[in-house]
């Protein structure tokens, strides 16, 4: 790192969840004066007044926006108009504010489910308006590009420095493992541990295995991010990923294998799979700002059900001490 970060003030929405934690972690370890992390226990983003309380109490020079209302394909299908309003008003007004506050440079960490349905592999950011999403997570997708288009926007008029970073599927220790609303890596982890714990002969997975996904380790994410809120300025979007995929398939799989489950896989067909596939081209994120990742694939998905399988909680859930 340079000398950029000298006694600059950093605002992190969702800063406590499972990017925002490892953002953090990278900021500490620059000259940052100041790390302000928003909760929203005690400040609601979808609102004006919560918005303006968090920047006059933060004082940002630089607001990261990670905060988002997400989940797999389930959730998504369940709560398109919730997922459409929530991300789509709070960061409106987030950048609208932070404008207005005279923020000195907003970073709007975006989705891959942002891109067409069938957009031609690997996704390069110049194909984002050549279509429309696919249609389970196309709200959410949505909501999130409109705030790409106010980056532009506004940077054309006002001058403001906002910049858009389109991530891929994340994945990683402490992501999100509640079936409810997980996506697929962490979801398929838990179902395989608890069926090998069970002795579940078989377990169910949606879809037919054929669509197929890519995946960056969470702590290469926070790099980048923090490589370009430091070193890029530009009104284009920018991929971060890792330039290759994997079919679902596969990685149910791999999964298995190294869960120790040897069970059957049950596919169920009527579920959707999802956009068909998904593959980066991540010329730009490298050419930019110098953005790389690092984390080899089984690495990371070994470090990521290692974590899974040491929790306590997840332990004492197992052995009956939690209902």
């Amino acid at each position: 790192m340079t000398d950029f970060w000298a006694n600059r003030r950093v605002m992190v929405t969702g800063g406590d969840g499972f990017l925002g934690r490892r953002v953090v972690a990278r900021l500490g370890a620059t000259s940052a004066t100041e790390i302000f992390v928003p909760r929203s226990a005690d400040y609601d983003l979808r609102t004006k007044d919560g918005i303006d309380r968090a920047l006059t109490d933060g004082r940002p020079d630089i607001v990261i926006h990670l905060a988002a209302v997400v989940g797999g394909i389930g959730a998504n299908r369940e709560n398109p108009g919730r997922f459409f309003y929530e991300n789509a008003i709070m960061g409106i007004q987030l950048i609208e504010q932070a404008r207005l506050a005279i923020v000195d440079k907003f970073v709007t960490v975006g989705t891959v489910c942002s891109y067409p349905k069938f957009t031609p592999v690997p996704f390069k950011e110049d194909d984002l308006w050549n279509g429309y999403p696919e249609e389970t997570n196309a709200p959410y997708g949505l909501a999130k590009k409109m705030l790409l288009v106010q980056s532009q926007a506004y940077r054309a008029q006002y001058g403001f420095n906002a910049i858009y970073l389109v991530p891929v599927n994340l994945y990683g220790p402490g992501d999100n493992f509640d079936p409810k609303s997980s996506h697929v890596i962490p979801a398929l982890i838990k179902k395989c541990v608890d069926a090998r714990e069970s002795g579940a002969d078989h377990i169910d997975v949606w879809g037919t295995g054929s669509a197929s996904r890519e995946f960056l380790y969470v702590d290469d994410a926070a790099e980048g991010i923090v490589l370009a809120a430091e070193r890029y300025d530009s009104a284009d979007p920018v991929n971060l990923g890792v330039g290759h995929e994997i079919t679902i398939r596969e990685l149910v799989a791999l999964v298995a294998a190294l869960t120790s489950f040897v069970g059957e896989i049950h596919w169920d067909a009527g579920k959707p799979d999802g956009q068909p596939r998904r593959a980066l081209d991540i010329t730009r994120a490298r050419h930019r700002f110098g953005f790389a990742a690092k984390m080899p694939w089984d690495e990371g998905l070994r470090a990521t059900i290692d974590w899974y399988e040491s929790r306590p909680t997840r332990r004492r859930h197992v052995d009956g001490a939690e209902g």
